[in-house]
């Protein structure tokens, strides 16, 4: 019988920022193609679980574990956790980011110029500075392993400038939108952080890309909507579960010989 290239059964994953959007649908087709999956976040006891994920933590398949990713001590208080009750991690998953969406505060999507400090140390905080430390600390737990998978999870701001076009339907009510600076700068740096740790884990048996992912509809203004379904080639936002293939690929044997890499999976934007 052949092996199935895509086997992820019985591997421990861990996520941090499993309780979002993407997050959630990542645990979700993980546990469902055999996987254990620990879920890293601030909002654990904060926000309830969906109901796919209560049944997974009823099933023994899944584990809620509260933790600041900008915070080294949270995260290796995790990692206990997760060590205790399964072992050492085979894959990890640096899902935690914020972003500043076109209804936040026009301190966050101001023009460059009059952009925040606060604003670029809080998405700085959490986009880069918090998958340093997950893979500091669980990157070097799978590395005594001699063995594991980390995908940091980037965007197609990070590899080209955001459109600021699309954007300008809020001029029509007097407001000024700019996708900001800093989102795209953090999903930027993930790119060489991922390069680094690709050669310098390359002997632990660890391999680490990067996957870039464009929109993901959730239920936007039509006026967003709109303007950046024409800027893609397939002329729509990514249904939410249409980057799990991705995940069960990197996270896979079939993706062995692959490290240091950028997947991009973005409806075709950046081919443009």
């Amino acid at each position: 019988m052949t092996k199935n290239l895509f086997d992820v059964a019985d591997q421990l994953i861990v996520i941090t920022g499993g309780m979002g959007q993407l997050g959630r649908q990542f645990a979700g087709v993980l546990i469902e193609n055999g996987a254990k999956v620990a879920i890293l976040d601030d909002r654990v006891g904060k926000t309830e679980p969906d109901a796919a994920l209560q049944s997974a933590i009823a099933d023994g398949n899944c584990l809620l574990l509260q933790a600041d990713v900008t915070d080294k001590h949270s995260i290796e208080e995790a990692l206990t956790q997760v060590q205790d009750r399964w072992g050492a991690p085979h894959g990890l998953i640096n899902s935690a980011a914020i972003d500043s969406p076109p209804d936040a505060p026009a301190g966050d999507n101001g023009p460059f110029e009059a952009y925040s400090l606060q604003s670029w140390d809080k998405v700085m905080n959490v986009n880069v500075k918090g998958v340093f430390l997950a893979c500091q600390v669980i990157g070097n737990c799978m590395a005594k392993e001699k063995r594991g998978s980390i995908i940091n999870i980037s965007s197609i701001y990070g590899i080209v400038s955001p459109d600021q076009r699309i954007y300008e339907y809020r001029l029509k009510s007097g407001e000024r939108f700019f996708k900001p600076v800093a989102y795209s700068v953090s999903k930027s740096a993930l790119l060489n952080l991922t390069r680094y740790l690709a050669t310098y884990w390359a002997a632990s048996g660890i391999r680490v890309n990067t996957l870039t992912f464009g929109g993901v509809f959730n239920h936007q203004d039509k006026e967003f909507l709109h303007g950046y379904c024409q800027r893609v080639p397939l002329g729509r936002m990514a249904q939410e579960n249409e980057y799990n293939g991705a995940i069960i690929f990197l996270l896979s044997g079939a993706s062995s010989y692959m490290t240091g890499a950028n997947l991009v999976i973005d409806g075709g934007w950046t081919a443009w």
